[in-house]
């Protein structure tokens, strides 16, 4: 009898931990495991890349209740809902005000659990794929004889207040972090769970990426350098220090073309595109669900970054054997190694010109590091293994 298991996450649109949990969904053997994923926002670009052997849940309850109009709502006379929608929404907006003792997935769950109704279904092993909301309603709302939690970003970083997530990771049989170092971090936040913290790094498989690099893609024939930056439009990925260093560049009159792929809140970024006046040498072009043509195009890829889980764009860069230069973000060297597969550089704009710039003035260098990444070991599909071993195989 195949065993069960529900992954619960956010949603599948773009971003690293859910290319992770696509990797590893691609992977899995389905003649041993029924697997089912549960989203809370459905619609993610990532979801027509999903395995067809995944049994996708409905849209919960309360999900498709708060993405109904207010007079609907209201017009439902469902006061359990209603009360947790003002609840939670007055709360955020207090919790904005104090600067955000909470994280905003904690003062979400804060409000807003009362309103989720547990899942029917038990499973034999049920998984938390980031930390927050999945993390929240998988130890309160599912039943499962074993359940696992991911924790894919520096959870001190990022903001997590670990009182109030203590006692959902009690109800966790394993803690699963994507690098050693952020398991240290956590460590650090959750020493009594430390017994209960394991690595299982995310899963990159090379073969895809280099297919999918191969599609053709259409970019302005500019004479110059192509950069490149990959990932969501937040403030953890530094794209006030891509612009300003756009700025410093056109200044010290590089030609180039900078070229950011990624989907989210794009206004701060276009308030320092305009403010620097980049708009002719530094565009957007929005999420794609397939990033990796860009990536390929680049001469050098630019990773920007104030903190990560892991960074699965930059090994992604690394496969296709494009020089990187990227901030030294707290997990940076869990892959990077200085001067051989890329460069790292203090966290600054003027940091990363003077690394791109290096890169196209030493030929040596770049040609060095274009060799070293040919050769160095690609992906990581290994780590399935580890998957296994957890789910007690």
């Amino acid at each position: 009898m195949r065993k069960s298991i529900l992954f619960v996450i956010n949603s599948l649109g773009c971003g690293g931990a859910e290319k992770s949990l696509l990797s590893l969904l691609s992977l899995l053997d389905y003649d041993k495991y029924d697997v089912t994923l549960q989203m809370f926002r459905r619609g993610g670009m990532f979801e027509e890349l999903l395995s067809p052997e995944v049994h996708v849940r409905k849209e919960l309850d309360y999900t498709a209740f708060c993405s109904q109009s207010l007079a609907k709502q209201m017009l439902s006379f469902d006061l359990r809902r209603i009360a947790a929608r003002v609840r939670t929404s007055l709360f955020l907006r207090s919790n904005a005000k104090k600067g955000s003792p909470l994280h905003d997935a904690q003062a979400y769950w804060k409000y807003s659990a009362a309103a989720y109704d547990p899942l029917p279904e038990r499973y034999d092993v049920a998984i938390a794929w980031g930390q927050g909301t999945p993390t929240h309603f998988v130890a309160e709302k599912v039943r499962a004889q074993k359940k696992f939690a991911w924790v894919n970003v520096n959870y001190e970083a990022a903001g997590h207040q670990a009182e109030f997530d203590e006692p959902y990771y009690k109800e966790y049989d394993s803690i699963v972090c994507v690098s050693e170092e952020l398991r240290s971090i956590f460590d650090k936040a959750f020493p009594r769970y430390s017994k209960k913290t394991v690595t299982i790094l995310d899963i990159n498989n090379p073969k895809t990426i280099t297919s999918m690099a191969q599609q053709p893609i259409s970019l302005p024939s500019e004479d110059g350098l192509t950069l490149v930056t990959v990932g969501r439009l937040v403030p953890q990925k530094g794209y006030d220090i891509a612009a300003k260093a756009a700025w410093l560049l056109k200044k010290r009159g590089v030609r180039f073309r900078w070229y950011v792929v990624g989907g989210g809140d794009s206004e701060p970024i276009e308030k320092d595109i305009a403010q620097y006046g980049i708009r002719d040498c530094f565009t957007l072009l929005g999420a794609k669900a397939n990033p990796y043509p860009y990536m390929k195009a680049a001469d050098i890829y630019v990773q920007t970054s104030k903190f990560e889980g892991y960074c699965l764009t930059l090994a992604e860069a690394r496969m296709l054997n494009v020089p990187c230069v990227t901030t030294n973000f707290d997990v940076v060297y869990a892959q990077m190694i200085d001067g051989d597969n890329g460069l790292v550089v203090e966290m600054s704009a003027e940091a990363v010109v003077d690394g791109i710039i290096r890169l196209t003035t030493d030929q040596e260098l770049y040609q060095h590091i274009k060799g070293y990444q040919i050769q160095e070991k690609k992906g990581n599909v290994e780590e399935i293994e580890k998957f296994y071993d957890l789910l007690g195989e």
